[in-house]
């Protein structure tokens, strides 16, 4: 498991929240440029946690089409679970921006001038 689920698998409650939106918004200064920069995060969080899960499951994928080797693999039942109990990329998202663990910048350069 890599280092970065484990830090927030650990201390992050995978159910949805309340959260304060100034909060949100104080590190930005808008509320939707904020929600965009959790957007972006979530979605690197989403696509790292696929591609992990897809290397993992490919272990005990069949490559065969005989109905007689379909069987039940614990190991397999396990790693779906524990990606089924993870916070959704969107929860982790908004903790690490709150927490100030996400690094973004704004481009402030026109391009119409």
């Amino acid at each position: 498991m890599s280092k970065l689920k484990r830090s927030l698998t650990s201390s992050l409650n995978p159910w949805v929240e309340t959260k304060n939106t100034t909060d949100i918004k104080n590190r930005t200064g808008n509320l939707y440029e904020s929600i965009a920069v959790i957007a972006k995060r979530a979605n690197q969080i989403n696509i790292s946690v696929k591609e992990e899960l897809h290397s993992k499951l490919e272990e005990f994928a069949s490559h065969t089409d005989n109905l007689e080797e379909v069987h039940e693999n614990k190991e397999q039942i396990e790693i779906s679970r524990f990606y089924e109990r993870m916070a959704n990329p969107a929860i982790q998202a908004t903790q690490e921006f709150l927490d100030n663990k996400i690094y973004f910048r704004k481009n402030d350069d026109d391009l119409f001038s």
